[in-house]
């Protein structure tokens, strides 16, 4: 049976971190590790999705790892713009990124996503909580306030960018050199796929290489029998590996305000932790099954749990050990749980195996 282009960029990201790995599972990988250096060791263009939240900075909590790390604000930038540049490197050409980060912050890490991000939206989150799982909104005097309480936070979502015009699209890069290539005109590739514009001449083949929005599977793979019949493009991409997925409808969220009610407090909670119900929204959204989610900033590891309920692969970094070791616990059990929905009565997994051979190094971390 071959093996898929993502199965072989899940198993090379697992040989390159190899030594720091906590849990290596079929479809999860667990580290324990400074994300920045970890990072560093990836494949190139090896993950479809990245879904991180790192340390906000200015909400200093000494309960979250690394958010009182840094005396200045453009140190804490600095570090940001490393994270960038190699999340840039290790995004596939249509992969997306979601950064959660402070509603103080958000403006300045735009600025600094965009030398090499499209940044396409900046989300809204706000917490409809319910009286006494609020937190300080409930508590606070509100006389005492001297600008607009900040009961939301932000997320960047951006797509990985290219040198060139505004919106600097990978696909339109991709498009352009290969219609170039067949020497076909922008007007005459759409007249040959029936893509015609009403404004402006070249159609939406002129909106897709300025990187306004994307083809159709269906125009994308007549577009490509087109291109490959001039007999001078020798193949395209399959639609998967060559457009961005975005997927929503009407049944679901498809404005930038999220409204998900924040996590409520509980034994053994991480201070960060985001709810499943946003994770899932856009890890649905962005990718397709079988793609690699990754965390930079694991947590509670409640993105890797997002991703494989959701049938995708999710590789989560955590420096903290006993963090790590407790994404690893709850990563194999959900493995387990979809493992046993599968199985033959009677016969032990791989993954009961893994726990036997596992449980004593995870007690240690």
């Amino acid at each position: 049976m071959t093996m898929s282009l993502k199965e072989q960029d899940f198993r090379r990201i697992k040989a390159s971190i190899e030594p720091e790995l906590v849990l290596a599972v079929s479809c999860a990988l667990v580290a324990r590790a400074d994300s920045l250096a970890l990072l560093r060791r990836f494949p190139t263009h090896s993950v479809s999705l990245i879904l991180t939240d790192p340390p906000y900075h200015v909400t200093k909590k000494r309960n979250i790892y690394g958010d009182t790390a840094f005396a200045e604000d453009q140190h804490y930038l600095k570090w940001m713009a490393e994270y960038a540049t190699e999340w840039r490197r290790v995004l596939r050409p249509n992969g997306s990124l979601f950064c959660f980060c402070d509603s103080s912050m958000v403006a300045r890490l735009e600025v600094l996503f965009s030398e090499k991000f499209n940044i396409l939206s900046r989300i809204v989150w706000t917490k409809p909580n319910d009286p006494g799982f609020d937190g300080w909104k409930g508590k606070m005097k509100k006389e005492a306030l001297r600008q607009w309480y900040p009961h939301s936070e932000r997320l960047l979502f951006a797509e990985p960018a290219m040198q060139g015009n505004l919106h600097r699209s990978p696909f339109a890069h991709l498009l352009r050199e290969a219609r170039k290539k067949s020497g076909l005109m922008m007007h005459q590739l759409t007249a040959m796929i029936g893509a015609h514009g009403k404004v402006n001449h070249g159609g939406a083949v002129s909106n897709w290489e300025a990187g306004r929005n994307t083809p159709s599977r269906e125009q994308y793979e007549r577009m490509s029998e087109v291109l490959i019949g001039t007999g001078k493009v020798e193949s395209m991409l399959p639609y998967e590996d060559a457009i961005r997925v975005f997927a929503v409808d009407a049944s679901k969220e498809f404005t930038d305000v999220w409204t998900f009610p924040s996590v409520r407090p509980y034994k053994g909670k991480h201070p960060a932790e985001k709810p499943a119900a946003m994770l899932e929204h856009a890890i649905a959204a962005t990718t397709y099954p079988g793609d690699i989610v990754l965390d930079c900033f694991g947590g509670s590891g409640s993105t890797a749990l997002a991703a494989l309920k959701l049938g995708r692969r999710a590789v989560t970094i955590e420096i903290e050990p006993a963090w790590a070791a407790k994404i690893a616990s709850s990563v194999l059990d959900a493995c387990e749980h979809q493992s046993r929905i599968q199985q033959e009565p009677g016969k032990a997994t791989e993954l009961q195996k893994i726990r036997r051979k596992k449980s004593p190094q995870l007690a240690m971390f």
